[in-house]
């Protein structure tokens, strides 16, 4: 049994992360950090956990925190993490940051793009980006993983196996992607009221959006060069989920003949199969068949299904997550699963509810 801590308990990817590790038979929880609900009951935050939990919030000391606990997770805001990272708590702990603050390599674009000073570049380096199905035997010998953002694993998982292939071109790549409104944090902003949410889809971060070099670099080393995407979310009024529908141009490829045409819907499907084939949380559908958020909500699968369009020559690849479980916190477990030689899906193998 090993010991976990969490930074930023109360926020709703820290509360996922509670329910799921309440049900992990390898790991309970020692600190639930919250700087908002210091010496408040848990359970008055979140009233799901009246009976589950009966610990008080704590602070934010990583350090006092590193001491105690095997595992730390950080859902925190972006450069929390980086302002308080240190050799002796990595020493002390293992970390899986919810944030952004270690997923790209390169300083100078992640401060371009989040516009704050990053105060720890030194473990960029060292850091995984953890996306399992990817990155699985270098998380294994991790004391940081990057958990990655949840548009990003969406649209990474959907195209990545096409990528890496050369079936499409990367550089022709457009995601259209949307959101349930807890993608937004559970902190109260004026767009994210109920009056401004409902009955109502708007895109935002238009050609802005801070998940686009994450995707760009992640994908880019599939296709073994730099790639330049363009990526645009929207923001749908439901709780969980986002669907990600990609384009791109395809590419001939070789046939048994020796001619060169573009791809057949069961050479795609060959490709993804080989890819995904033997991943428990990846669900390649059948042809025909598209991904909708509903079947994946509360769960830490991924659905992805493609369509070819003959017309213009290019594919439409779809994906769909829970934001908050294979995009947040579910993703975070499975990292700690494999940081610590567990079975990747212990804590994780609950069926997505409906309705």
């Amino acid at each position: 049994m090993i010991k976990a801590g969490i930074i930023g308990a109360t926020g709703y990817a820290g509360a996922e992360l509670v329910r799921l590790l309440l049900g992990h038979r390898e790991a309970e929880i020692k600190w639930y950090g919250s700087r908002s609900y210091i010496d408040e009951k848990y359970a008055s935050v979140y009233g799901n956990m009246f009976q589950l939990v009966e610990d008080h919030c704590l602070d934010d000391h990583i350090e006092e925190l590193a001491k105690q606990a095997d595992v730390i997770f950080t859902a925190t805001p972006q450069g929390f993490l980086a302002g308080v990272l240190t050799e002796e708590i990595l020493q002390n702990a293992r970390v899986v940051d919810l944030s952004a603050d270690y997923r790209l390599k390169d300083v100078n674009i992640y401060e371009k793009w989040y516009k704050i000073k990053h105060k720890s570049p030194q473990f960029l380096e060292e850091a995984v980006y953890g996306l399992c199905e990817i990155n699985r035997e270098k998380v294994k010998k991790a004391r940081l993983v990057a958990n990655p953002g949840c548009y990003t694993t969406c649209s990474i998982l959907t195209a990545y196996p096409l990528v890496k292939e050369g079936l499409i071109d990367p550089h022709t790549l457009i995601v259209d992607a949307k959101s349930g409104t807890s993608g937004a944090g559970r902190g109260a902003k004026l767009p994210n009221l109920f009056c401004e949410v409902n009955e109502n889809m708007k895109a935002y971060g238009v050609a802005s959006h801070r998940h686009t070099p994450e995707i760009e670099e992640q994908l880019g080393y599939a296709a073994g060069e730099g790639i330049i995407i363009s990526f645009t979310p929207h923001l749908v009024p439901m709780n969980r989920g986002i669907l990600a529908t990609a384009y791109a141009a395809l590419r001939k490829i070789e046939q048994k003949d020796g001619t060169r045409a573009y791809p057949s819907c069961e050479q795609v499907k060959s490709v993804y199969d080989k890819y995904y084939g033997d991943e428990y949380f990846v669900r390649v559908l059948d042809q025909g068949t598209y991904p909708e958020t509903k079947w994946v909500e509360g769960s830490n699968f991924v659905d992805i299904g493609f369509q070819i369009d003959e017309r213009t020559g290019r594919i439409v690849m779809m994906g769909a997550i829970d934001n908050l479980v294979k995009g947040a916190a579910g993703q975070a477990v499975q990292n700690m699963n494999l940081m610590f030689g567990f079975e990747e899906t212990e804590g994780l193998r609950m069926p997505p509810v409906f309705p």
